[in-house]
Protein backbone atom coordinates (compact mmCIF):
# COMPACT_ATOMS: atom_id res chain seq x y z
CA UNK A 1 0.00 0.00 0.00
CA UNK A 2 1.38 3.27 -0.90
CA UNK A 3 1.49 5.81 1.52
CA UNK A 4 -0.05 9.33 0.57
CA UNK A 5 -0.42 13.00 2.98
CA UNK A 6 -3.82 12.51 2.61
CA UNK A 7 -4.07 8.96 4.13
CA UNK A 8 -1.70 10.34 7.14
CA UNK A 9 -3.56 13.63 7.28
CA UNK A 10 -6.84 12.02 7.97
CA UNK A 11 -5.10 9.24 10.62
CA UNK A 12 -4.13 12.75 12.43
CA UNK A 13 -7.25 14.16 11.98
CA UNK A 14 -9.40 11.75 13.40
CA UNK A 15 -8.49 13.12 17.03
CA UNK A 16 -7.80 16.90 16.12
CA UNK A 17 -10.20 19.53 16.24
CA UNK A 18 -7.64 22.01 14.07
CA UNK A 19 -4.54 21.19 11.98
CA UNK A 20 -1.52 23.03 14.44
CA UNK A 21 2.04 22.30 14.69
CA UNK A 22 1.52 18.90 17.28
CA UNK A 23 -0.46 17.67 14.42
CA UNK A 24 2.02 18.62 11.90
CA UNK A 25 4.44 17.17 13.72
CA UNK A 26 2.35 14.43 14.24
CA UNK A 27 2.00 14.13 10.13
CA UNK A 28 5.91 14.53 9.83
CA UNK A 29 6.54 11.98 12.42
CA UNK A 30 3.86 8.82 10.63
CA UNK A 31 5.64 9.58 7.57
CA UNK A 32 8.79 9.23 8.77
CA UNK A 33 7.90 6.19 10.17
CA UNK A 34 6.52 4.52 7.47
CA UNK A 35 8.94 6.30 4.77
CA UNK A 36 11.75 7.46 6.10
CA UNK A 37 13.23 10.48 6.10
CA UNK A 38 14.23 10.99 2.97
CA UNK A 39 10.68 9.78 1.04
CA UNK A 40 8.87 11.63 3.91
CA UNK A 41 10.55 15.07 2.62
CA UNK A 42 8.86 14.64 -0.41
CA UNK A 43 5.85 13.71 0.87
CA UNK A 44 5.22 16.20 3.59
CA UNK A 45 6.27 19.08 0.87
CA UNK A 46 4.55 18.01 -1.74
CA UNK A 47 1.31 17.55 0.57
CA UNK A 48 2.01 20.86 2.40
CA UNK A 49 2.41 22.65 -0.97
CA UNK A 50 -0.52 21.24 -2.52
CA UNK A 51 -2.68 22.50 0.78
CA UNK A 52 -1.46 26.40 0.83
CA UNK A 53 -1.93 26.10 -2.93
CA UNK A 54 -5.43 24.45 -2.72
CA UNK A 55 -6.72 26.96 0.54
CA UNK A 56 -4.75 30.19 -1.73
CA UNK A 57 -1.73 30.53 -0.07
CA UNK A 58 0.76 29.09 -2.42
CA UNK A 59 3.13 31.31 -0.64
CA UNK A 60 2.54 30.08 3.12
CA UNK A 61 4.84 26.74 1.45
CA UNK A 62 8.20 27.08 2.78
CA UNK A 63 11.02 24.59 1.28
CA UNK A 64 13.42 24.87 4.11
CA UNK A 65 11.33 24.86 6.62
CA UNK A 66 8.88 21.80 5.76
CA UNK A 67 12.26 19.62 4.93
CA UNK A 68 14.26 21.11 8.23
CA UNK A 69 11.34 19.68 10.52
CA UNK A 70 11.04 16.48 8.36
CA UNK A 71 15.00 15.77 9.37
CA UNK A 72 14.29 16.81 13.02
CA UNK A 73 11.25 14.40 13.46
CA UNK A 74 13.61 11.92 11.37
CA UNK A 75 16.46 12.41 13.74
CA UNK A 76 14.57 11.53 17.02
CA UNK A 77 12.72 8.93 15.58
CA UNK A 78 15.48 7.10 14.52
CA UNK A 79 17.13 7.95 18.59
CA UNK A 80 13.92 6.10 19.42
CA UNK A 81 11.46 4.69 17.58
CA UNK A 82 8.38 5.00 20.04
CA UNK A 83 5.79 3.33 18.56
CA UNK A 84 2.92 5.62 19.61
CA UNK A 85 3.52 9.57 19.01
CA UNK A 86 2.29 10.57 22.57
CA UNK A 87 4.56 8.75 24.21
CA UNK A 88 7.49 10.27 20.63
CA UNK A 89 5.76 13.56 21.70
CA UNK A 90 6.57 13.66 25.59
CA UNK A 91 10.07 12.42 24.89
CA UNK A 92 10.23 14.85 22.32
CA UNK A 93 8.67 18.14 23.54
CA UNK A 94 11.38 20.50 21.76
CA UNK A 95 9.60 19.74 18.75
CA UNK A 96 6.16 20.54 19.84
CA UNK A 97 8.11 24.05 20.29
CA UNK A 98 7.18 25.96 16.19
CA UNK A 99 10.00 27.78 17.80
CA UNK A 100 12.50 25.08 17.26
CA UNK A 101 14.47 26.34 13.93
CA UNK A 102 15.15 29.89 15.59
CA UNK A 103 17.71 27.62 17.17
CA UNK A 104 19.73 26.79 13.81
CA UNK A 105 18.33 29.56 11.99
CA UNK A 106 17.92 33.20 11.81
CA UNK A 107 15.18 34.83 10.88
CA UNK A 108 16.45 36.84 7.61
CA UNK A 109 17.52 33.55 6.48
CA UNK A 110 14.25 31.91 6.56
CA UNK A 111 12.73 35.10 5.27
CA UNK A 112 14.69 35.06 1.79
CA UNK A 113 13.28 33.85 -1.88
CA UNK A 114 16.09 30.90 -1.70
CA UNK A 115 15.02 29.66 1.68
CA UNK A 116 11.56 29.54 0.59
CA UNK A 117 12.27 27.71 -2.84
CA UNK A 118 14.71 25.44 -1.93
CA UNK A 119 16.78 23.99 0.75
CA UNK A 120 19.54 26.12 2.60
CA UNK A 121 21.75 24.83 5.39
CA UNK A 122 21.29 25.99 9.16
CA UNK A 123 23.17 29.19 9.72
CA UNK A 124 23.52 29.42 13.06
CA UNK A 125 24.24 26.20 14.52
CA UNK A 126 24.38 22.78 12.11
CA UNK A 127 21.47 20.37 13.46
CA UNK A 128 22.93 17.46 16.16
CA UNK A 129 23.61 15.01 13.47
CA UNK A 130 26.26 17.29 11.81
CA UNK A 131 27.68 18.54 14.94
CA UNK A 132 31.27 16.84 15.10
CA UNK A 133 30.99 13.96 17.49
CA UNK A 134 33.37 14.84 20.96
CA UNK A 135 35.71 12.39 22.06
Amino acid sequence: MTTTFDTLMARVMAGAVRFGHREHIHVTWLAVRQCGVSTAIDLISEGIRSTARYAGNPQKYHATVSRAWVELVGHHVAEHDDADFHAFAARNPALLDKRLLTRFYRPATLATPAARAGWVEPDLTPFPWQRPQEN
